[in-house]
């Protein structure tokens, strides 16, 4: 049974003993990511995360590898636009040694000067790969497209002249402004003690200081469009409409309506534009949530000469399934997200990642049959309503390696 505990300056902590498991997942989970970024500090969320694990209270980045590999664990991180998470999984015994790890890395990192600038290359050549991977630049050009100058819209690794620009003074004062009790949950998932999960996360972070939360600037989605003329061997595109906050009554019923319309092979978009008409090797349809606004957005990529044909079609069966969605359309996308979600809670990584997500949205640890319970409420109408809400609204169009998004 998952336990919720909230300590004194308003730290969470989430713990979900996971019987006849040997291993657990553990991680710090800070709500805040590169949307809270100031105008001219794009990617400084990102170099943060990368920096803490070049150093950290006497030790030096090989001596945080060895200490978490020498058990066999592994600590790594990620950021988002409105999160970033540390995370490590080890044997049982070793939990502790894990997140004494990680209060190392956001509690005292060294932040060296000349390790700043050596990273900052690192960062630099992550973002060259991005740009020469059209299937990732494409999500940034669509949120591009989709919220204009908003800081939702700027890209998690920041441009090449905000990451020149970001000091050693930016990290710190990132830290110390950001990561703030209230904004962050322990979760842990797996072979674990809950007191004792307790017991550490008072010893490591039950003084970390209750300050002013900064605000996160709120987001709407405008639409518009977004044309890269990069070269690349094909047309890559992405569509989006407003989509729902990930908190909505409405996201699960939006969530079956675009796993029903291009959430797996037997899905409208595949079955239409790849087995039916070849147009594409690639197309999906997804949905993502944030506090205050969200997008549904379908991927594809085509050849140039066809690139707008498959994009309007794209648009022509999104558009049908809200007329024409069946019973046997969304019991089939109801059965696929159910699997996925009860696949991914066998494992304690799954289950501590679940926890945190839930908190973030609603404030609590949601159930597995909580989250079923919500699917199976929605039928046909209710799916059907949220696309067709969707649609009523603005669209977004990004294009990398063409010149069609104006056809769209």
């Amino acid at each position: 049974m998952a336990e919720l505990t909230r300590l004194a300056n308003g730290l969470t902590v989430a713990i979900d003993p996971m019987p006849g498991a040997q291993s657990a997942a553990i991680g710090l989970h800070a709500f805040v990511g590169s949307r809270s970024e100031a105008d001219g500090k794009g990617g400084l969320a990102h170099l943060l995360e990368h920096m803490v694990f070049k150093g950290a209270r006497g030790r030096d980045a090989r001596a945080i590898a060895e200490a978490i590999e020498d058990v066999g664990g592994s600590l790594n991180a990620w950021t988002s636009r409105d999160q970033t998470t540390f995370h490590a999984r080890t044997l049982a015994p070793d939990v502790g040694l894990a997140l004494e790890l990680i209060a190392d890395l956001v509690r005292a990192p060294t932040l060296d000067e000349a390790e700043l600038e050596r990273e900052k290359l690192v960062i630099l050549s992550e973002l060259g790969e991005c740009l020469d991977a059209p299937d990732d630049l494409i999500h940034d050009r669509l949120f591009e497209a989709a919220f204009g100058e908003q800081p939702l819209a700027r890209p998690v690794l920041g441009s090449e002249p905000s990451i020149v620009g970001l000091t050693r003074q930016d990290c710190a004062s990132w830290l110390s402004e950001q990561y703030r009790p209230e904004r962050l949950v322990i979760s842990a998932a797996g072979k674990v003690d809950p007191a004792h999960i307790l017991h550490l996360a008072e010893a490591l972070f039950g003084d970390l200081e209750t300050t002013a939360v900064p605000t996160i600037a709120p987001a709407n989605f405008l639409g518009g469009i977004r044309s890269d003329r990069k070269q690349a061997e094909q047309t890559h595109l992405a569509l989006a409409y407003r989509g729902l906050p990930a908190s909505s009554d409405e996201a699960p019923a939006l969530s079956l309506f675009a796993q029903a319309v291009g959430g797996g092979m037997s899905s409208r978009l595949f079955q239409e534009l790849r087995e039916e008409r070849g147009l594409a090797y690639s197309v999906y349809a997804w949905t993502q949530g944030f506090a205050d606004t969200g997008l549904f957005a379908v991927n594809l990529a085509a050849d140039k000469a066809r690139a707008t044909e498959a994009l309007n079609l794209a648009r022509e069966v999104v558009e049908s399934a809200v007329e024409g969605l069946t019973e046997a359309e969304l019991n089939r996308a109801r059965a696929q997200v159910e699997a996925s979600i009860l696949m991914a809670l066998e494992t304690s990584q799954g289950r501590a990642d679940s926890m945190a997500r839930s908190i973030e949205i609603f404030g609590r640890i949601m159930t597995a049959e909580e989250m079923l319970a919500e699917l199976r409420a929605v039928d046909v109408a209710a799916a059907r309503a949220a696309g067709q809400a969707m649609l009523d609204g603005p669209r977004a169009v990004a294009s990398i390696g063409g010149k069609l998004a104006l056809a769209a």
